[in-house]
């Protein structure tokens, strides 16, 4: 019974391993593939400013022509900050509140349908944005970063004292 136990705990800490490692995988993947539609999108606006000026209108937007610029700025930024996993969680931060915003503004129906009709809010064009965003805010960028490289580096130098770099999440992820 007891060699069942012991091979039952090295296949569980081996899978576990194998898949721990793949933890920065996904996050490479999720930073560059919405990390490069957060920069479409932007440029997207920043290229048709005049629409978004009219549509930020529409929603009652205060200082429609700033936001319009700001946010096409944050996602155009922000998105290509997100594909290098530069400052990933700091710039994650704004760009969830940029999702939230679009939720409360452009897409309320949907957020209103959040427990009623999950589907709905599901479908909504920030949802996607939104949590890719708040999956970098909470877990960090990963080992494949910038983040992390700049971390190594900074630990290495002395520059960063290990308590510091020990509280860095990336160095976790």
């Amino acid at each position: 019974m007891k060699g069942i136990y012991t091979i039952a705990v090295r296949a569980y800490s081996l899978f576990e391993k194998v898949f721990s490692n793949m933890q920065s995988v996904l996050l490479l993947a999720v930073r560059l593939y919405w990390g490069w539609q957060f920069f479409q999108t932007g440029l997207g606006k920043l290229r048709n400013i005049d629409k978004i000026v009219d549509f930020f209108t529409s929603l009652n937007i205060p200082y429609p022509a700033f936001n319009a610029h700001f946010v096409g700025t944050l996602e155009c930024v922000g998105g290509l900050l997100l594909m290098f996993g530069l400052g990933a969680r700091l710039i994650s931060l704004p760009l969830t509140v940029n999702m939230l915003v679009a939720y409360i503004t452009a897409d309320r129906e949907a957020l209103h349908s959040i427990f009623s009709d999950p589907g709905k809010f599901y479908a909504a064009d920030p949802y996607t944005f939104l949590f890719a965003s708040l999956m970098i805010l909470i877990f960090g960028p990963g080992r494949a970063s910038l983040d992390f490289a700049l971390s190594y580096i900074f630990k290495k130098k002395g520059f960063v004292s290990q308590d510091v770099a020990g509280m860095s999440s990336v160095t976790a992820s």
